[in-house]
Formats: C-alpha cells, structure tokens, sequence
C-alpha cells in the first residue's frame, strides 16, 4: 500500500492491486477506522465514503485538489 503522503492525520494512499483492469487514478484516505476514495478526474470527487461527515470530504476535496499532480505521479512510477 504505497502512501503518497500524510497531512493533519490522514493517510493519503492506494493499494497496489487496483482491479483488473485497473481502475483510473483516485486516491484512498483513511483516519483511524474512518476511509473514503476520491477519483481525481475529471474534478476530485468521493467514490465512497466510510465515517468521514460532508464537511471532512470537503476539507480533504481541498487537500487533494492542489496535490493532483504529485498523486498521479506516484501512481504511474508505481504502475509503470
């Protein structure tokens, strides 16, 4: 489970087995036993959520957001 980076507690990672076929770049997020995935594209948006309120995603929507970039970066070394 490569983590690409932590910040205010969160966990900001995948999994190495994404699906076959792999599923399109996305994020996942866990805080204690709280987790959410977020797609990054078209715009960041939650796939799923398990125990974080709306407004937690939103905060984490506006930590991902800038970070696009450096997550599909880590994804494609990680699945290149």
């Amino acid at each position: 489970m490569p983590v690409v980076f932590r910040e205010v507690g969160y966990r900001f990672h995948f999994y190495s087995d994404e699906g076959d076929p792999r599923e399109p770049v996305h994020i996942h997020v866990r805080k204690g036993r709280d987790n959410a995935k977020f797609w990054l594209y078209p715009e960041v948006a939650v796939a799923y959520n398990r125990g974080f309120s709306s407004r937690v995603q939103a905060e984490l929507i506006r930590i991902i957001e800038p970070r696009r970039d450096e997550i599909e970066s880590a994804w494609n070394d990680h699945f290149a």
